[in-house]
């Protein structure tokens, strides 16, 4: 076992190529896998680029997920007082048995079976806005026109929120989620975004509806008699996640397919590749770009490097999927690559609840898209693409495409 403390770097960021992530990742997996790694807020823990790593740790109940003890590797956030006090319902900062308590609740309303009873919903959706971007006509932006709409609508009909209301709540995550915003516009974002959900939740209790909020409101079991700020921060966790994540993959994935025109082709060819394509992509594209932490609560030995109590532990789900010890030529897209345990989706007790939406819209949204517009092209070259660099979720901020008319 390791004791001597390695010099500490920090995470790496810059990409080369705008699909894969940072190159400083293949020499850390294949040198230093688990890396020393200094944080924004003057603290150092540790990096994990191994698959193997990174799936034991985010399976081990010796680390916490709670945001407040971490620190995070990409900017400094202060954490007030009245922080503590304001989690309610933010389970994916939770521990069990708090943590527990929560996914029970909400697990039953996000099952397979729930989701596939959405397709056609979800297809109507999808139909609704190809039928406007060809009526609008080419060039068009697709994030705009049709990857951002499409999950935002979905959302806020699954939870009871008002799609009126999407500038808003758009505009309020697109701001918590930008790694360039100052600290106090950061703030400013959340505290209107939990605002926004208090006022909903006390609404969604005057006049209940048929939607989720509703449903978890009028619950009787077990895990019933939610206050309204457990209801607000359960409601902006899948909001925020509900719409921003499939955004981002319905756009990038499409970036990806039209410079990969044989994987194209063949999902085109053979429309029954479509769930190994999709599965294909969230683990080449990774969105959760700079992985997630977890702080050890006790010291804990991982890879013969000594983890000491209250060290923040990120794992790198970006370099994690394209681990070659477990992906054969992983930095190749393979649609018909055969199924894997990627962990595009995170891996654990918070592995993401809402993932088999995600994988309905995807599969409902890729063909329709390509079966409409078969001459769909990217309408500006690709290196002029403008890339979520700067975001904590990557994808593309616009992708104008044009198509014959």
């Amino acid at each position: 076992m390791s004791t001597a403390q390695p010099t500490a770097m920090t995470l790496p960021m810059h990409r080369t190529c705008p699909f894969d992530p940072p190159p400083e990742y293949q020499h850390l997996r294949a040198h230093d896998p688990v890396a020393r790694l200094s944080f924004p807020d003057g603290k150092t823990g540790w990096l994990l680029t191994r698959h193997e790593d990174v799936r034991a740790l985010l399976a081990d109940d010796r680390f916490s997920s709670d945001r407040l003890r971490a620190s995070s590797p990409v900017r400094r956030i202060p954490v007030r007082p009245e922080d503590v006090g304001a989690r309610s319902g933010l389970l994916i900062t939770m521990d069990p048995p708090e943590h527990t308590h929560y996914r029970r609740m909400l697990t039953r309303y996000f099952t397979v079976r729930r989701m596939r009873a959405l397709a056609p919903r979800i297809a109507q959706i999808t139909a609704d806005h190809l039928d406007a971007m060809e009526r609008a006509g080419p060039p068009v932006d697709l994030v705009r026109t049709f990857a951002l709409p499409i999950p935002s609508l979905v959302i806020c009909e699954l939870l009871g929120v008002p799609y009126d209301d999407r500038d808003r709540f758009q505009r309020w995550t697109s701001t918590l989620l930008n790694l360039e915003v100052d600290e106090d516009t950061a703030l400013a974002a959340r505290d209107a975004l939990r605002d926004y959900m208090l006022d909903l939740a006390a609404r969604k209790r005057k006049h209940p509806d048929d939607a989720l909020l509703s449903a978890l409101l009028a619950d009787d079991g077990p895990e019933s008699g939610l206050t309204d700020e457990e209801l607000a921060g359960i409601g902006r966790l899948l909001l925020v996640a509900g719409h921003e994540t499939t955004a981002n993959m319905l756009a990038l994935g499409t970036f990806t397919l039209l410079t990969h025109p044989g994987q194209l082709r063949d999902l085109r060819e053979h429309p029954e590749l479509t769930g190994h394509a999709i599965e294909e992509l969230l683990r080449y594209l990774t969105i959760v770009q700079f992985g997630t932490v977890r702080v050890a609560t006790e010291d804990v030995d991982i890879a013969g490097h000594h983890v000491r109590a209250g060290e923040t532990v990120v794992a790198s789900l970006a370099a994690a999927n394209r681990d070659p010890e477990h992906f054969r030529s992983p930095d190749r897209l393979d649609l018909t690559r055969e199924l894997s345990q990627h962990v595009a989706f995170g891996h654990g007790i918070h592995q993401c609840l809402g993932q088999q939406l995600a994988r309905v819209e995807m599969e409902v949204a890729f063909p329709a898209l390509f079966r409409r517009f078969p001459t769909l092209r990217l309408a500006v070259l690709p290196e002029q693409v403008p890339m979520r660099h700067d975001m904590a979720i990557y994808g593309v901020h616009a992708l104008p495409l044009t198509w014959d008319g």
